[in-house]
C-alpha cells in the first residue's frame, strides 16, 4: 500500500500460527514498516521468527516493550489481550486483537472491512478481530442482507485443526500416522481423538446447550452486521482437517432471491469467489484454498423447505483471512484514515 509513513510495529504472540502468519502478509502486501518487534511468552526467549528474508529475534512481552510502538497487533491469549493492549495504547500504539477479550467491548470496533470498515473510526485505541467463523459468514452474508435483508441465519461450521492451535495439528499428523501404522493415536492436545473422526464440540460449553464458539459466531455476527436481533443459531463441529474452515449456512431473506441471482451478487463481491458448478464438481474445499486472501462460496441453492431461502457452503483459510489477514486489513485501513499516529 503506497504511503510515506512507515510503521514501527510489534506483533505478540509472533511464534504462534496466527502470528507467524501476519508476519507473513505484512511482508507480502508490503506493508509500509520501518521495525518490527516480535514478542511472546518469557518460554519463548531466544527463538527466532522469520519476516520478509530475514529473522527477528523474539523478546519477551513486558510492560516496557511499546515504547515507539505505532500500531501492535496481539496474536496471543486472551487474558494477554487484556493485560497488555491497555498498556500499548497508552504508549501511544493502535491495537488490532485477534483474541476474543475485547470483541464484545461496546467501546471497541469488531471489524471486517469487506463488511463495516467505517466502524474502525470509533476505535478509542483497540480494535478487534473477530471469530475465524463469523469473518467469512459476515463476507458473505452482507452483499445478500444490502440487496433482499436477511432475516434469519442457521450455520454448521466444519472447523479445521488449527482453529485450537499448532499443537492440534500436530496431534492430527501424528494420529493418522499411528492409525495407518496400527497403532494406538495418542489424544492429549483435544478432548477426542480428532484423526477419522469429527468433535462436535471441544470449546467450552455455555448456556442452554450450546458452547462457547457458537455464541461467540452469534454475538459477533450481530454486531458486525449492526443487526442486533437477527436470528442465527450455530452448530460448531472440528474436522480432521489442518486448515481451512468449511460453513454449511441456511439464509431466510426478507424479499426472495434465486440461486442465480445470489451467484451473480457475490460473484462480484469484495474479498468473494464463487465456485459454483456441482455438474463439474466445482465447489470450495479447505484444501483448495488453504493459502488463499478470498472467501471461498459454492453449493449455492434454493432452500426448498421456506419460499424466501437460500443454502450455500463457505470455505476460507482460518489462519489467513479468518485471523492474519483480516487484521493486516484493518491495519491498512486505519493508515488511510489517519487513525495511526507515527512516533
Amino acid at each position: 500500500m503506497p504511503t510515506s509513513k512507515r510503521l514501527n510495529v510489534a506483533v505478540v504472540g509472533a511464534t504462534g500460527m496466527a502470528g507467524q502468519e501476519i508476519l507473513k502478509v505484512l511482508a507480502q502486501r508490503g506493508f509500509p514498516v520501518e521495525r518490527v518487534t516480535a514478542l511472546a511468552s518469557e518460554r519463548s526467549k531466544g527463538l527466532t521468527v522469520s519476516y520478509n528474508g530475514s529473522t527477528l529475534q523474539v523478546e519477551p512481552i513486558t510492560e516496557a516493550s511499546f515504547k515507539g510502538i505505532d500500531l501492535a497487533l496481539f496474536a496471543a491469549s486472551g487474558d494477554i489481550g487484556l493485560m497488555y493492549a491497555p498498556i500499548a495504547v497508552e504508549a501511544g500504539a493502535v491495537v488490532i486483537d485477534l483474541s476474543s477479550a475485547w470483541r464484545m467491548k461496546a467501546n471497541v470496533p469488531l471489524v471486517v472491512p469487506e463488511v463495516n470498515p467505517d466502524d474502525i473510526r470509533d476505535n478509542e485505541g483497540i480494535v478487534a478481530n473477530p471469530n475465524c467463523c463469523a469473518i467469512p459468514l459476515t463476507v458473505v452474508l452482507t452483499p445478500l442482507h444490502k440487496k433482499v435483508g436477511v432475516e434469519r441465519v442457521l450455520v454448521s461450521t466444519y472447523q479445521a485443526a488449527s482453529g485450537a492451535g499448532k499443537a492440534l495439528v500436530d496431534e492430527l499428523e501424528e494420529q493418522t500416522k499411528a492409525i495407518a501404522a496400527g497403532d494406538p493415536p495418542p489424544v492429549a492436545a483435544y478432548p477426542q481423538q480428532l484423526a477419522y473422526n469429527v468433535v462436535p464440540g471441544g470449546w467450552r460449553p455455555e448456556a442452554d446447550g450450546y458452547n462457547e464458539e457458537e455464541v461467540k459466531i452469534v454475538n459477533e455476527t450481530r454486531k458486525i452486521m449492526h443487526l442486533p436481533d437477527l436470528r442465527i443459531a450455530a452448530t460448531c463441529v472440528r474436522v480432521p482437517v489442518p486448515v481451512g474452515h468449511g460453513e454449511s449456512v441456511f439464509i431466510e431473506t426478507h424479499d426472495p432471491l434465486s440461486a442465480d441471482q445470489a451467484r451473480t451478487l457475490l460473484g462480484s463481491a469484495p474479498g468473494v469467489i464463487v465456485q459454483d458448478d456441482p455438474h463439474a464438481r466445482l465447489y470450495p474445499t479447505p484444501n483448495q484454498v488453504a493459502g488463499k486472501d478470498e472467501v471461498y462460496v459454492g453449493r449455492i441453492r434454493r432452500d426448498s423447505s421456506t419460499p424466501r431461502g437460500l443454502a450455500l457452503w463457505i470455505v476460507s483459510d482460518n489462519i489467513r483471512k479468518g485471523a492474519a489477514l483480516n487484521a493486516v486489513q484493518i491495519a491498512e485501513h486505519a493508515l488511510q484514515m489517519g487513525l495511526v499516529k507515527v512516533s
